[in-house]
């Protein structure tokens, strides 16, 4: 939504002062010229990307569009679920969780919070990291360094749309050069015509260097920093994850360990002390109250 309202400030600000100033819209519209800057720019975006990466782009386009992915409440969700996921290892060892972890969907745990059974990326960073404390097998500088490699694999495929949409911006300006050089090209081929008529092609063409560059500045750049901007939250959150868990394989507490991951957290999504702790108390004790009654059952 935000999108949308920069781009309509951006195109009535540029148009609205253009008038103001006296000037004719008609003169900016310039189908040709718009071809040109427009198809250059897709077909060097083309050429300069794989499949991979057009493919990595157009999703992370569409992802713009959709509100802000993790918030406060998807934080919330998860401090709740490493710190029962924790507390069951604590009490009952790791090899308790198997079942949990083999089977998400069907875990009495994981199922309480479908915001994040739905996220696939993070639920299988989660599973995966619990998986090898299971197995016993890695020291926690092993399962360390195998965080950072793959936060930071995940970090590197995160900045493929940004950077992508980042060169091809760089280029629009002179994709509007290159049509501003054939207008005048073309203007000067007409030099006979009459004095109006040759100001007319001129301007015309000076239409080119005007799009190209509002293209640039006014609509492509702006989507690349959003994107760093949509990575930087989709890498901050697993590293929140990373320092919960290597804080329990260090020896603290769950309370304690879901602590450090908090302070991980940007200040505009994180949770206050007295929040988390009044949240994991509540989880407690729904938890408590949710194993006394199947108890009561059996």
């Amino acid at each position: 939504m935000l999108v949308i309202i920069g781009y309509l400030v951006v195109i009535a600000t540029v148009f609205g002062g253009f008038v103001i100033s006296g000037g004719n819209l008609a003169s900016l519209f310039q189908p040709v010229e718009l071809l040109i800057i427009g198809g250059a720019g897709v077909g060097a975006f083309i050429v300069g990307n794989n499949a991979k990466s057009l493919k990595a782009t157009g999703k992370a386009l569409v992802g713009l569009f959709v509100g802000k992915r993790y918030n406060k409440a998807v934080y919330m969700d998860l401090m709740a679920l490493l710190f029962l996921l924790l507390s069951k290892s604590r009490v009952n060892g790791l090899m308790s969780l198997e079942k949990d972890i083999e089977d998400p969907a069907g875990s009495d745990i994981f199922s309480a919070y479908p915001r994040l059974l739905s996220d696939s990326a993070l639920l299988n960073f989660v599973l995966d990291y619990f998986r090898l404390m299971i197995s016993g097998s890695m020291n926690v500088h092993e399962i360390e360094a195998l965080m950072d490699e793959e936060i930071e694999t995940c970090e590197e495929e995160l900045e493929v749309p940004a950077n992508s949409l980042n060169t091809v911006g760089d280029a629009f300006p002179a994709f509007g050069i290159v049509a501003a050089v054939m207008g005048v090209v073309n203007a000067l081929a007409a030099a006979d015509r009459p004095a109006a008529e040759l100001g007319m092609l001129i301007a015309h063409a000076m239409v080119g260097t005007f799009l190209g560059i509002l293209i640039a500045y006014g609509f492509v750049l702006p989507l690349a920093t959003l994107l760093r901007q949509k990575s930087s939250d989709q890498v901050k959150i697993l590293q929140c994850i990373k320092v919960t868990l290597l804080s329990s394989l260090n020896g603290y507490a769950p309370q304690i360990a879901v602590e450090f991951g908090r302070k991980t957290i940007y200040t505009s999504e994180r949770p206050s002390f007295e929040e988390l702790e009044e949240h994991v108390r509540e989880v407690k004790s729904n938890a408590s109250a949710s194993f006394k009654a199947k108890e009561e059952a059996a």
